[in-house]
Order: C-alpha cells, then sequence, then structure tokens
C-alpha cells in the first residue's frame, strides 16, 4: 500500500485552536460553541444513527445523485486526483473513487481531516480497497490548510455532506475564496448543498421523533464539561432547532430555562445565561441555485453542473474558477 500521512495540525495546536474559538464563541452574541464539540467518538456515532432516520433526508438524497451522476461527474472532470475535505470515514467518496477509476484517470486520493485517528484509519481502508492508488492523507483544517495539499494533475477538491451549510455567512465567503485561491487551471470543486424546502421538513432532520437529534447535542455539552471543566447543568437548558426564515438557516442549540451562571474551569471564565437566551451549538443553511451562484462568483468561481434529486431536496454541483479572477 502507498499510504502517506502529513501533519499540518498536531492535537495541542488543534486543542488550544479549539479552546480559544469556544472562548469567543462564549463571549459573543448570541453565545455559541464550536460545532466540532458535537463529534467525540459517542456523537459520531450518533450522528451516523441520524443519517439512517427517515425524516433526515439528506444524506440518502445526496448518495442517490451521487450514485447516479458519478460517471457524469469523472467524465466532466477527468480528475487524477481526488481531494477530499473534511473526510472523516469516506463513504459516499468511493461512488467518486470507483466512476474516476473506471474513467482511467485516478491516480492519487488526498484526504483531509482535523482527527488524525480517523484519517488514518480511513487511508488505509481505501489503500487497500484501491490497490496501486496513492494516498496523500493531510491532517490539517480545510479552512487554514488548502494551499498546502499536494499540487500536480487535475484535481477534484470534493466537499460533501452539505459541510458547506455549517459554515456561517462570512465564513463561507472566505471558504470559498480560500479555494479559488487554491485551485489550479484544471481543477475543479464538487459540493453538496441541501436546498431550501418546507419548513416542516426541514425542521423535523433537526427534531426527529426518536429524540436521537436532541441525544446527539446534549452529548455536545457533556463533552464540553468532560474536556474543560463546564458545569452546564443539562436540565437547565432545553433543546431547540428552528427555521430562520430571515437567513434560511436551521438555528440549533440549547435556551436556558432559567437566569443561571455557568463556570468554564478550563477557560477560567463564568457564562452568564438570561432567562430564555440561546446557545447556538451549530446552524445548518439552505440553499437556493441563484443566491448560491452569485455566492460563487463573488469568490472568483463559476457554476459549472448542478445536479438535483427527483424532490429537489438536495444537489450536487460542480465549479470551477472565473476566467480572469484576479484574488483580493
Amino acid at each position: 500500500m502507498s499510504v502517506r500521512v502529513e501533519v499540518l495540525l498536531d492535537d495541542a495546536e488543534r486543542r488550544a485552536a479549539l479552546h480559544e474559538a469556544t472562548l469567543r464563541g462564549l463571549e459573543d452574541i448570541p453565545k455559541q460553541i464550536p460545532a466540532i464539540w458535537l463529534y467525540d467518538e459517542r456523537g459520531s456515532r450518533l450522528f451516523d444513527e441520524i443519517t439512517r432516520l427517515p425524516e433526515y433526508y439528506l444524506t440518502r438524497a445526496e448518495r442517490g445523485i451521487l450514485e447516479e451522476r458519478a460517471p457524469e461527474i469523472a467524465l466532466e472532470t477527468r480528475a487524477e486526483t481526488l481531494v477530499e475535505l473534511g473526510s472523516g470515514t469516506s463513504e459516499k467518496t468511493r461512488l467518486l473513487l470507483d466512476a474516476l477509476a473506471v474513467q482511467g484517470t485516478l491516480i492519487r486520493f488526498v484526504p483531509l481531516d482535523v482527527s488524525e485517528e480517523v484519517l488514518v484509519a480511513s487511508a488505509h481502508a481505501i489503500a487497500e480497497e484501491y490497490p496501486g492508488l496513492e494516498v496523500d492523507a493531510v491532517v490539517g483544517d480545510f479552512e487554514r490548510h488548502l494551499t498546502a495539499l499536494p499540487k500536480g494533475g487535475r484535481r477534484l477538491f470534493a466537499f460533501l455532506g452539505s459541510t458547506l451549510g455549517g459554515l456561517q455567512v462570512e465564513h463561507r465567503e472566505s471558504f470559498l475564496r480560500a479555494v479559488t485561491t487554491s485551485l489550479e487551471a484544471d481543477d475543479t470543486l464538487l459540493l453538496g448543498l441541501d436546498l431550501v424546502k418546507d419548513t416542516a421538513r426541514i425542521e423535523a432532520a433537526y427534531t426527529d421523533s426518536a429524540g436521537l437529534s436532541e441525544r446527539f447535542q446534549r452529548n455536545g455539552l457533556a463533552n464540553l464539561d468532560r474536556e474543560l471543566g463546564s458545569d452546564f447543568s443539562q436540565g437547565r437548558f432545553e433543546h431547540y432547532a428552528e427555521w430562520d426564515a430571515d437567513r434560511e438557516w436551521v438555528d440549533i442549540g440549547f435556551r436556558s430555562l432559567v437566569a443561571q451562571v455557568v463556570q468554564v474551569t478550563g477557560l477560567g471564565i463564568q457564562v452568564a445565561f438570561a432567562d430564555g437566551e440561546v446557545l447556538r451549538t451549530s446552524i445548518s443553511a439552505k440553499f437556493r441555485r441563484d443566491r448560491f451562484d452569485a455566492e460563487l462568483t463573488a469568490a472568483g468561481l463559476e457554476l459549472a453542473r448542478w445536479w438535483t434529486d427527483s424532490n429537489i431536496d438536495f444537489a450536487v454541483c460542480v465549479a470551477v474558477p472565473s476566467d480572469g479572477y484576479l484574488p483580493m
């Protein structure tokens, strides 16, 4: 097997950055914590269960599009290197790897993720499944280390799972600009986007009847308590997931049931919550084609292809660098 691992973000640096982001978030209005707190080992298992629920249409819709369109994506991009941003276990990426292998262009796979343990395991699994494929795994942050990714040949950058929707507008803008700066002339970007639809269906995906979504979110608070010595009393916070029609995203987190003060020993702070005040744990933005096309244009990209499932719930699109774009 040909597997190389480059570490651009070690555990100490990752932890320090997370603590700093948490401190800033708890001092912000509204108060918020980075969504990464949700994804410890137990949280990742819970989220995997959520993706299989009837209410959670996103994963099924995206996978269905990729199953149908992966050969077209391979033909359109003729990618020699597949770069997966925020790779995780690389499940849906296998559909792209298979299509590119059949196309006959695939040479290398570059998964990027902040979790070295998960990344190394998935990199070796991919290498075993695809003999002769070069696997260059990179431990890093997709918002900071794009320019450090291996270059050469036509590259397809895949950012799937509606992960883009987890970024607030200003972060989304900076991420897309960073991608533009990183792309070379023959490179392409593949994105998965959840689309605006009926409010009840959107909210149901985050407030499922089995209660898994709430357990997933509460596990994030328990993880925060364990890592930072905080004392979030779970009985004093109620879970919420509400559609914000103005911002067109689902606002997800907790609402304080009483006025209270939470100690966060690991950060050396006390955090006061008013009765009814929220603590945001994540957002999930939904997209419209025309507005997202404008976002791509502002970032120096242009929409090349757009596919949806039959219900028009989800889209997978290809973007390419705009001709004549000059980075700011």
